[in-house]
């Protein structure tokens, strides 16, 4: 048994269902997130070409920060490839923590540094923790036909 293996295992064994709640709202609020990003496109846009290196793909960077919460919030509160949906929204996240402070105000959605932090803490924590026994992936598992 691999480590990951043996991670999932010890998070099957030791998950309060409380914890799936908490997921569910992760991923409902990373959807919102989308939604913003998706009314607020064109300052998402100007944000991103303050970067000179990042103008060069601000077209690819600003339409993956929009499907990585929006494809990443519905995983996530459907428990549905949980681990993938956190692998897309953790660079999503830690670029939230280092441009917060933004004078576009795009990231005013995140009222103070701390949120954006506990979102990434969040989403570390259920990329080791999985979906949980209350999402599709362990129905999946429950119900391999």
């Amino acid at each position: 048994m691999n480590l990951l293996q043996r991670i999932e295992s010890w998070g099957d064994r030791h998950h309060p269902k409380w914890i799936d709640f908490v997921r569910i709202g992760l991923g409902m609020f990373l959807f919102y997130l989308g939604v913003i990003f998706i009314q607020n496109r064109d300052a998402l846009t100007a944000l991103i070409d303050e970067s000179p290196f990042l103008t060069v793909m601000s077209f690819w960077l600003a339409h993956y920060i929009v499907f990585a919460h929006l494809a990443g919030g519905l995983l996530l509160t459907l428990g549905l490839l949980t681990r993938v949906a956190v692998i897309a929204n953790i660079p999503v996240l830690l670029g939230a923590v280092l441009f917060v402070h933004s004078p576009t105000g795009l990231f005013t959605v995140y009222t103070q540094p701390g949120l954006s932090i506990i979102v990434l803490f969040l989403l570390i924590f259920f990329l080791v923790e999985g979906g949980g026994p209350v999402s599709l992936d362990a129905y999946m598992r429950r119900h391999p036909n």
